[in-house]
């Protein structure tokens, strides 16, 4: 009696699923050559499957693929369903291991399929958008609206000061003031008053203090009054730039203006509690000048500063200086420079050498 094989089956495993090793039809055909009775055949068939299952189950790590059996006899291999794939959680969200138990029960058993299988976050709840209004407690103003008309008031506003604070500056700038000084070259030599504006330089200042000295014919302290006639060709050779102002024992560059020195408040070393210039940095009203013109005369109108100490300012020739430099007083002179150096100085008394002074 020839051995009864199973007829070949109509369907056949598609083409992506088809192992590479060999099916369980085929393994199935290879033990069941010669066989005669229905019983053993049954029995190789079910170590076969069996055997198939064990290899599965140790390469996809537990996911079956059972072979089926048709109704002529003959088995044919289920196509495998790829694996889901699964979702990762995105981090900040909190999970408590429900969504994964979920997954590998819906892998295992597909007819017990929760609802929820993936960790997709739950949709967030719209947020409520809330107008934002000024605390009525706080003792601020309350904020403006930078509307384009508002921008444009605020510039125009910033404008109008600016030349209002452009205009008192110009008046105080011209303002007169009275300076009473003296020509120094080791003693003090009466030199008298010059005006000048407050926006005036030093330069300027040094200037007419020259020409005045030439008018009055000053010359050294120890000449004789006809060498004095003779000084004011020795003025017509004197520059400005031959000359140097010290206020107190301060050198005051050229190149400042008195009004520098009045609207920082520059402070005297040598005063203390004291204003290099004291003179004020506002201007006078109108209706101040209208009044003061008509009840004073020109000649007996007083400028501010006009009663000063003459010694305060001393105009210096500066050949002089650079040969006495080294002999008190001229020693203690320092030169004005804005910035910390000059308010160290205005702090203490020191000589060249850096000491401070134990006296007044």
């Amino acid at each position: 009696m020839e051995p009864k094989s199973a007829p070949s089956s109509g369907t056949s495993t598609p083409r992506a699923f088809t192992s590479q090793a060999t099916s369980a039809e085929e393994l199935l055909k290879s033990q069941t050559v010669g066989l005669v009775h229905l019983a053993d055949f049954r029995k190789r068939r079910a170590d076969v499957l069996e055997q198939k299952e064990k290899e599965a189950r140790e390469g996809s790590g537990g996911i079956l693929t059972p072979d089926v059996e048709d109704s002529d006899g003959a088995v044919t291999r289920r196509a495998e369903r790829p694996l889901k794939k699964k979702k990762k959680v995105p981090k900040g969200l909190l999970s408590f291991g429900e969504d994964e138990g979920e997954d590998e029960s819906a892998l295992a058993t597909p007819a017990s399929r929760s609802p929820r299988t993936s960790a997709e976050p739950s949709p967030e709840p719209p947020a409520i958008s809330r107008k934002l209004i000024p605390n009525p407690k706080s003792v601020l103003p309350p904020p403006r609206v930078l509307t384009k008309a508002a921008i444009a008031a605020d510039t125009a506003a910033r404008e109008k000061l600016r030349r209002e604070f452009l205009e008192i500056q110009e008046a105080v700038k011209q303002t007169e003031i009275a300076i009473p000084f003296v020509f120094y070259d080791g003693a003090n030599i009466p030199g008298g008053t010059v005006k000048v504006k407050k926006g005036d330089h030093i330069w300027l200042f040094l200037d007419k203090c020259r020409k005045l000295g030439a008018e009055l014919g000053v010359s050294g302290s120890g000449l004789s009054l006809k060498s004095r006639e003779d000084s004011r060709k020795q003025w017509a050779r004197v520059g400005v730039d031959d000359l140097m102002c010290v206020r107190g024992e301060v050198i005051v560059p050229h190149h400042y203006e008195f009004y520098y020195f009045i609207a920082n408040k520059i402070p005297d070393p040598t005063r203390e509690g004291r204003l290099l210039f004291e003179y004020s940095g506002t201007a006078p009203r109108k209706g101040d000048e209208e009044g003061s013109s008509v009840l004073r005369a020109p000649a007996k109108e007083e400028l501010e500063g006009q009663n000063d100490d003459p010694t305060l300012t001393k105009v210096v020739d500066r050949r002089w200086y650079e040969r006495n430099k080294h002999i008190y007083p001229a020693s203690l002179w320092k030169e004005f420079k804005a910035g910390k150096e000059f308010e160290e100085l205005a702090k203490g008394r020191r000589d060249a050498q850096g000491n401070a002074f134990f006296f007044g």
